[in-house]
């Protein structure tokens, strides 16, 4: 039985997977925390906290890097951790910096920032010699205007430090420009508490069907999982409204994108762990969109899971562990999974969700959640706004994403 350290973890669906997997694994884990109560925002009677299953939960103050280098090594000699792991993106360098300084498995730092840091990402990928969009990494108004004069209209403005597709917006001219940059200058300090790296990433627009590559890599070899497909909306943001694996394309497609996803992790030195390398089919190929190194999110490891038994969380605590993960296939019965989010169509206090009881009666949906009533619906402009989702498991073939897309059209959102 090995012992992980769980150094903070997303409040999503990975919160309750990955606590899930180490213990269906047979392993136990120690939780580090800034602030437990983050975690425990719930309904009223819901059941305990999946991260309160810890063997010990420990506070401490997370965002001091050098200061909690400094505490684990006492924890340490207290628990003895055999790894360490987290599923929130804001703390994946530091796992990597507690797992070098501890003497534990797991990536390099190096590669995990450069995998986290989009700017970075788009440096190693030019630096390698993969084709990707012109791009520029700029700090302050006057040289973002003038590189994006150069790139040309229209273009992508990001962050090189957030998720869930916040802030990263598609601008046509200068004005909209302007307004982007002014929005993510005004938001310094990400929900963490961490202060943000104030530099903008502009991207040429890449055009085509959005899609990831899930891989798993133990001792310098990767393995493709599967590619899923991505369904993106909210234009000009870029708000994933859905997910289906397999993805149904040409199998030389599909070779292709797993092709160009093994290159882009070599290319940041990502030889160790489990990635989520988003790309997009242009029509002169596949082209990375970004790289996440860590189990993609929105529940699509659960999605992999449904079609090939294959479980990516778990595979992500035995390799945190050392351990070789269970990688092989099995028979599931099931030919197409996917999911389907809820979008809200406009900010507003949240009165009700009508159209749920059909999904308790569908024989294929295999789960399903909407807000309660009181939540406070956004703008709708990120992969944080959902309003609930449903999850289909086709038996027959690639039927799951129409069948979940057609179950979340017929909701209707009623505002107080």
């Amino acid at each position: 039985m090995g012992h992980l350290l769980m150094v903070e973890s997303w409040v999503g669906a990975m919160s309750t997977l990955l606590p899930r997997a180490i213990l269906e694994a047979g392993h136990r884990f120690t939780f580090l925390t800034r602030d437990l109560h983050h975690y425990l925002r719930a309904p009223a009677g819901a059941v305990p906290h999946p991260l309160l299953a810890a063997d010990n939960v420990v506070t401490e103050e997370t965002n001091d890097v050098p200061a909690l280098l400094d505490r684990v090594e006492r924890l340490h000699e207290v628990f003895g951790f055999d790894g360490v792991i987290s599923s929130c993106d804001y703390y994946l360098g530091t796992v990597a910096r507690i797992g070098a300084h501890l003497g534990l498995p797991g990536a390099k730092p190096e590669a995990v920032e450069r995998a986290y840091r989009k700017d970075l990402t788009r440096e190693a990928l030019r630096g390698a010699g993969l084709a990707g969009p012109a791009f520029a990494v700029t700090s302050g108004w006057a040289e973002t205007s003038a590189r994006a004069e150069e790139i040309g209209y229209p273009l992508v403005i990001k962050p090189v430090d957030l998720c869930a597709g916040m802030y990263v917006r598609k601008v046509g001219d200068r004005e909209q420009l302007r307004d982007a940059y002014l929005a993510l200058e005004g938001f310094p300090v990400n929900a963490r508490r961490q202060t943000r790296t104030p530099l903008v990433l502009l991207e040429e627009l890449l055009t085509g069907p959005e899609i990831s590559v899930e891989t798993v890599a133990f001792e310098g070899e990767t393995t493709v999982i599967g590619v899923t497909d991505k369904s993106v909306t909210g234009e000009p943001w870029f708000v994933e409204s859905g997910h289906m694996f397999p993805a149904a394309l040409d199998p030389d497609v599909t070779r292709a994108a797993g092709e160009t996803a093994l290159a882009a992790l070599a290319a940041v030195g990502l030889d160790h762990g489990v990635a989520h390398t988003e790309l997009k089919l242009t029509p002169d190929g596949p082209k990375v969109v970004e790289i996440n190194p860590r189990p993609a999110g929105n529940q699509i490891t659960e999605l992999v899971r449904r079609v090939t038994g294959v479980d990516i969380p778990m595979a992500y605590a035995q390799l945190a562990l050392g351990e070789r993960p269970r990688l092989t296939p099995a028979e599931t019965g099931v030919r197409s999974a996917a999911i389907a989010f809820l979008i809200p169509p406009r900010p507003g206090t949240l009165s009700a969700v009508h159209g749920t009881g059909r999904l308790a009666e569908a024989g294929d949906v295999v789960e399903w959640r909407v807000k309660d009533p009181g939540f406070r619906a956004g703008e709708g402009t990120s992969n944080n706004d959902y309003l609930g989702h449903v999850m289909v498991a086709d038996t027959s073939g690639p039927g799951a994403r129409s069948r979940a897309e057609e179950l979340v059209a017929a909701l209707t959102v009623e505002y107080a």
